[in-house]
């Protein structure tokens, strides 16, 4: 099944829809009507009129019909010496005439055979031209749509005045393509599906193996980028005249979709959302899938806007977060709309309830989500500052100060709530930004970028923030060390260490979030069930929830796991046991202590002691997130001095383990890494640093005119930025 486009969420709002079937779709090779593909599309048809759509056919094929019928009719009457001679090509009106009644006997047929009624309308260039038939062909169509009945449209090739058909390209229509383009805007149609003999718009011819398929046509990059095969083999313009009907009708405000008439089922398929075909639509530019545009001009894009962004006062910057949280909050509705349509079709292919919860946005999320943007708004200014001050020499300053890294890769997992967090802390940092989420959660991911990418001004660019779709373009984004200045993947171990094997560029994150709970003999047990119950079901899809509870073996005497183990089951968590406790307590074995459930389930084992813990930790954590809860303030200091993760806490839950709760504002990610930033990744995290001098005509000249002082302003330099940073609050 292909998957869901988010760009396609329009879909589910259409009532009426123009079908366009082609020549080539209709007809065989040999000319004779193909009626298997022709079964098809009536059952298509069928079907969508059952579900309450308006259908409206506009059928080619005629011509070729009649042509092999009266091929076959002359070559009966022929004499032995007529063929011998030139043969003369047949009279195209006649082959329209006799063929139209062939064909629509059949489509009579076969809808028939279904329980569906047809009506033959056809039509003439200059039928167009009277207001008076406009308005009678409206009325007719509404009248026949009123009792379900197919219109089915054709050129009336026979009476037509044009010099022959497929010949003569003047008028109002000039094809069958062009008269459902106009029918579409006639009938005011919500969609317009024009069907093929093969699966959409390609860059190139489609026998080309270097031809890729355009799920979306942009007018403005690929309006003279496109080569185009040869014309259809019967028809009259074949894809390029797809193309211009297509273009027409978006422009003009209906959508249209070119695909393939071939498969049976893809009108269907298109009316479900499926990222099948090449979509045309008047908005496309605004909201197109990134992934289709070339990998380095999104990088490249990303970068220009953000030194544009860069270039603008600290307040500009967070008028932009601020205005973002007013967008998400005022659009609140919609996002809740496409989430909901997400979590239905994951429950609907039957994802795991993990993956599941954390694809939802539950009640008040976009309002935190905007809360803590205007948190990160109102932040002090990070970028410019002045983290050291030297005298190198009299009248010689240098400065090392804040700088944003670049632009960031940032491919993150189900939960479209990052997409927000990550958006925001780029643009507060300054950084451009490429962000590649899950496909669970396509169409919030798409409503929540459109609405952050519409509150940048436009002289920083929607090109700003970037979001890759399709999967096929990662390996290229890989590629662009010379562009992109640091990846950060957030999901299952496989993805980090692909992505790390994949690339020049630097990668930062964590692969699990194997957290650890050690309750030591001497905890408060009150204290110890309450970390314990929120490490685990306060959100267990968190990578910073617990997945480990390590236990001192005094309390197996002194009956504190039993108590653990009641609060844990009354909450309806599943508990695994290691080798010690499963053997003991008589609980399922852990599939393995290096597992990251995700969800109400956890392993429990028996440690003799802090040290045993430590290493239980060393050996099978993941340098994530580990917590000690006891009341000997010597074994916490030990715990806290030799866990050697990211974040380590004393009597506290790991799910305080975030950019949020840290006060970061939000975060992009988690870190494990030692290099440039660990733990929960917030604004200082995006920052690098870049060195300042100020000179007053200073040379080296081997070090000989200059006399170093060395001089260490920083203290200085503090105080003076902390009454900067006052100054641009109060205006």
């Amino acid at each position: 099944m292909a998957a869901i486009d988010p760009t396609r969420g329009f879909l589910k709002d259409v009532k009426r829809i123009v079908i366009k079937v082609g020549t080539a779709v209709v007809t065989r090779e040999d000319g004779r009507l193909a009626l298997g593909r022709l079964g098809a599309l009536c059952e298509q048809i069928q079907i969508l009129n059952s579900q309450g759509f308006e259908v409206i056919l506009v059928s080619s094929g005629a011509v070729g019909a009649g042509r092999q019928r009266l091929r076959y009719r002359k070559l009966v009457h022929s004499s032995f010496a007529d063929l011998q001679k030139p043969q003369v090509e047949l009279d195209g009106k006649a082959c329209a005439a006799v063929g139209q009644n062939g064909l629509m006997a059949l489509y009579d047929t076969l809808f028939s055979q279904l329980d569906v009624t047809s009506a033959q309308l056809l039509v003439t260039d200059n039928d167009f031209r009277s207001p008076e038939f406009r308005k009678q062909l409206t009325e007719t169509v509404d009248s026949l749509l009123s009792y379900k009945v197919i219109p089915v449209f054709n050129e009336n090739d026979a009476v037509s005045t044009r010099r022959a058909p497929y010949e003569d390209s003047s008028g109002i229509f000039w094809d069958n393509d062009s008269l459902a383009a106009l029918l579409a805007l006639e009938l005011k149609a919500d969609l317009l599906v024009l069907l093929s003999d093969v699966d959409g718009l390609y860059s190139g011819p489609p026998s080309d193996p270097q031809s890729k398929l355009i799920y979306t046509y942009i007018k403005e990059k690929l309006e003279n980028t496109i080569t185009f095969g040869d014309k259809s083999r019967l028809g009259r313009g074949g894809m390029t005249a797809k193309v211009k009907a297509a273009v027409y009708a978006s422009q003009a405000g209906i959508p249209v979709i070119i695909t393939s008439g071939f498969a049976g089922d893809n009108i269907v398929r298109v009316l479900q959302g499926q990222r099948i075909g090449t979509l045309f639509h008047q908005d496309a530019h605004t909201w197109v899938s990134n992934g289709e545009l070339n990998a380095r001009d999104m990088a490249v894009a990303a970068r220009e806007s953000s030194r544009r962004l860069q270039a603008m006062s600290a307040k500009g910057r967070s008028k932009i977060l601020l205005d973002i949280a007013d967008a998400l909050e005022a659009n609140e509705k919609v996002i809740v709309h496409e989430n909901e349509a997400d979590i239905s079709v994951a429950e609907d292919a039957g994802y795991e309830t993990s993956l599941v919860s954390r694809l939802a946005l539950k009640p008040g999320k976009v309002a935190s989500l905007a809360k803590a943007i205007r948190v990160l708004a109102n932040m002090e200014e990070p970028i410019g500052q002045v983290l050291k001050r030297t005298e190198l020499s009299d009248g010689f300053i240098l400065d090392k100060t804040s700088s944003p890294l670049g632009v960031l890769l940032v491919i993150f997992e189900s939960r479209p709530e990052a997409l927000v967090q990550i958006a925001s802390l780029a643009i507060r940092t300054g950084n451009g930004l490429l962000l590649k989420g899950g496909k669970e959660a396509r169409r919030s991911n798409a409503i929540l970028h459109k609405i952050i990418t519409s509150a940048i001004p436009e002289n920083v660019g929607g090109g700003l923030i970037g979001l890759v779709t399709s999967r096929d373009e990662i390996p290229e984004l890989l590629k662009l060390d010379d562009v992109i200045d640091l990846v950060i993947p957030r999901g299952s171990n496989k993805l980090v260490s692909q992505i790390k094997s994949s690339t020049k560029i630097p990668v930062l994150g964590h692969a699990d979030g194997i957290c650890h709970v050690y309750v030591d003999k001497s905890a408060d047990m009150e204290m110890a069930k309450n970390i314990v119950l929120d490490a685990k079901t306060d959100y267990p899809a968190a990578c910073n929830a617990m997945e480990t509870l390590l236990v001192h073996k005094e309390l197996m005497e002194n009956g504190g796991v039993n108590e653990l183990l009641i609060e844990l089951q009354t909450k309806g968590v599943c508990i695994n046991g290691g080798p010690r406790a499963s053997s003991v307590l008589n609980l399922t074995p852990a599939p393995s202590f290096h597992h990251e459930y995700g969800s109400m389930n956890c392993t429990l084992e028996i440690v003799d002691d802090v040290y045993a813990a430590i290493d239980h930790i060393h050996k099978h954590g993941s340098a994530h997130t580990d917590c000690i809860v006891t009341e000997d303030r010597e074994v916490a200091d030990l715990f806290l001095s030799q866990v050697d993760s990211a974040a380590v806490f004393h009597n506290a839950s790991t799910r305080f383990s975030d950019g949020f709760r840290f006060g970061l504002g939000a975060e992009v990610g988690i870190s494990t890494s030692r290099i440039h930033a660990r733990g929960p990744v917030g604004v200082e995290g995006l920052l690098t640093t870049r060195w300042i001098a100020r000179g007053s005509g200073q040379v080296v000249d081997n070090d000989k005119g200059v006399v170093y002082t060395h001089k260490d302003l920083t203290t200085t330099t503090t105080t003076h930025n902390n009454n900067n940073n006052n100054h641009k609050a109060a205006a």
